[in-house]
């Protein structure tokens, strides 16, 4: 199979990711689960409006200037016309008319802005909510939600859908492999309406013709060798609760609650169809069922925003009718099953693009002024946060950065940003070194 690049310095987009984080019943499974255990829980006493997230990120840098902050009349405003939508007030892009339907819904950030317009650096920004440094590599959102809050037992609390940069941006950095995320592989078809479906979590689910009888006895016969292992060296890290953890594991093997959440041939055409029949589309189903079934964080990807020539073509044409259809459809569902208030709905890439057209009608990167959309988890609904200057170059108003988002994301569920967690150092480490929380944001 060809791989097409997703950006301009040269890294590949797959549909979903081939690389798992844990091999079937492996050291890294058990040690997630060890240590996913001794994590730090949100105050049980604390009132909080979300319980999980799905990230929808959008690779190669989106032209937010095109989509949820139009400057039209100005000298590089681009040639889409500027929507009135269901948010008093609040216009956004003519080809986002299925998310201008449920704006009332969301809160679009228009002042978000940062210093890094390199995809690698940028992205681990954006997902992070830490500015990289060349002594730390931080953990993602996903992992440190794995971290700090419970997840119900059976599932994985962290679940990718296709590759944020390569896979590293999304990863536990100095927590360790076991926080990892949970890699989906496959596709997730059509079903009975059209190619099979294919979706599976690499590491909890057992290879074809290997029987849940047949890993028992094997870990029956493991047991053994762990028992004497364990007589070796009583303080090793790895072998602490090894076996209480192996159950554990075999707990998410034996619950049929993530294979549930990927048959989508039990959803209403309506709800299929309604998601867009793309693997993007279909993933972003999968990604709420997961959410039902008690997974905390997901993130599925859609790439190819890395528009530096025919910007406005390709949004047009293929990159907003997807995510209109898919992110409308998204935050609509949530709401109508009575789930968007304790779930947070994030849309976001690694910075937007230059106000200024090259001659290659596209827009080169620009970190200086960028938007997201936040929807759910107790955010404002019908809110526009911030202002662009006339030309959309810097922030105006109400001027924020990614860990100030990331710090009200995490704020929301709980979870104080200041909180300290060690490295394998032992060197204290906030959550979020700079991040402060944005009132406004919250309804």
């Amino acid at each position: 199979m060809s791989l097409k690049k997703t950006d301009c310095e040269g890294f590949y987009r797959r549909d979903f990711l081939k690389v798992g984080s844990a091999g079937l019943l492996g050291l890294g499974l058990a040690d997630l689960l060890r240590l996913e255990a001794r994590a730090k829980s949100a105050d049980p006493s604390k009132k909080t409006k979300a319980k999980s997230v799905i990230m929808v990120w959008l690779a190669g840098g989106p032209a937010t200037i095109d989509m949820w902050d139009l400057k039209p009349g100005a000298p590089t405003g681009g040639e889409f016309k500027q929507i009135d939508t269901a948010a008093a007030g609040v216009k956004i892009s003519e080809h986002l008319p299925k998310m201008a339907k449920v704006m009332d819904k969301a809160t679009v950030v228009r002042s978000l802005a940062h210093t890094i317009p390199s995809h690698g650096p940028a992205t681990v920004f954006m997902t992070t909510g830490n500015k990289p440094t060349p002594t730390s590599q931080y953990p993602a959102m996903g992992s440190l939600v794995t971290k700090l809050l419970p997840s119900d037992p059976g599932v994985p609390p962290y679940v990718t859908f296709g590759e944020v940069r390569g896979g590293a941006a999304g990863t536990a950095g100095y927590l360790g492999t076991a926080y990892n995320p949970f890699i989906v592989e496959g596709n997730a078809g059509m079903g009975k309406r059209g190619t099979a479906p294919t979706l599976r979590v690499r590491g909890i689910q057992l290879p074809t013709g290997f029987t849940l009888k047949e890993l028992e006895d094997r870990e029956k016969l493991r047991s053994g060798f762990d028992n004497t292992f364990k007589a070796v060296d009583k303080s090793a890290d790895t072998v602490d609760g090894f076996d209480a953890f192996h159950k554990q594991a075999l707990e998410i093997l034996r619950s049929d609650k993530t294979q549930k959440a990927f048959d989508l041939d039990n959803e209403k055409d309506s709800v299929r169809s309604r998601y867009g029949a793309t693997p993007f589309g279909q993933g972003a189903l999968a990604a709420r069922r997961l959410i039902e079934a008690g997974v905390r964080f997901t993130t599925i990807t859609i790439g190819g925003w890395d528009t530096h020539g025919k910007n406005f073509d390709a949004l047009k044409t293929r990159l907003l009718p997807s995510l209109d259809m898919t992110l409308s459809a998204l935050i609509a569902d949530l709401n109508d099953r009575g789930l968007l208030d304790s779930t947070i709905v994030y849309c976001a890439g690694e910075f937007g693009r230059t106000p200024k057209i090259n001659k290659n009608d596209g827009r080169d990167h620009w970190a200086r002024s960028m938007a997201v959309v936040l929807a759910g988890g107790g955010f404002k609904r019908g809110y526009a946060h911030g202002t662009t200057d006339a030309n959309g170059m810097a922030p105006a108003t109400e001027p924020c950065t990614p860990d100030d988002v990331s710090a009200t994301i995490f704020s929301q569920l709980g979870v104080d940003p200041h909180t300290e967690l060690m490295t394998p150092a032992q060197r204290p480490m906030p959550l979020f070194r700079e991040g402060k929380v944005i009132p406004k944001l919250v309804g």
